[in-house]
């Protein structure tokens, strides 16, 4: 019994870690190029965040939802040439049976995907965002249960481009 146990422990554990396997591959590309800027927060580090004490019922919001992100990634590159060329790469790189189109934007010289991984349980599990204009580029990994309303609202105000775009989604239940 214990070993049939540990085997399914095992099998979560290897699931969880393979639902972002290719953008994980894709991050992992350019981890040594000293031109990107990357970013990366560990749960321990938002989980220090809900220690806080807050005033506002909405910042109470926020440190719930916070509480629940498991990590953060970013891989961004600024004035450069191959924007669009590193956009089409990272979009090409989501495996489109596991992840589903959420959004799109378009914004001058600017376009912006956000692609969602729904669990088992009907939550979200992953938030990618990947934007690329004619100087720019940038990929966001957030993971763990994701509220997009919050998410969204951490966006805003926090003032992080296009993250402040998903507190118009509405919820798919509704």
């Amino acid at each position: 019994m214990k070993k049939l146990l540990f085997a399914a422990m095992m099998l979560v554990m290897l699931k969880g870690n393979a639902q972002n396997d290719a953008i994980s591959k894709f991050f992992a590309k350019y981890q040594d190029d000293e031109t990107f800027t990357q970013v990366k927060v560990s749960q321990k580090m938002f989980g220090l965040f809900t220690n806080m004490t807050v005033d506002k019922p909405e910042d109470k919001d926020i440190l719930d939802a916070i509480s629940k992100i498991q990590g953060l990634r970013v891989l961004a590159k600024n004035e450069t040439r191959d924007g669009r060329t590193l956009y089409k790469e990272a979009i090409a790189s989501i495996p489109t049976k596991d992840y589903e189109e959420l959004m799109s934007v378009r914004d001058k010289d600017k376009d912006m995907k956000f692609f969602i991984k729904e669990l088992s349980s009907g939550k979200i599990g992953e938030l990618v965002m990947v934007s690329g204009g004619n100087n720019e580029f940038m990929m966001l990994s957030i993971f763990g249960e994701i509220d997009l309303k919050k998410i969204g609202n951490i966006g805003k105000k926090m003032s992080i481009d296009g993250l402040d775009k998903l507190e118009k989604i509405k919820d798919k239940k509704n």
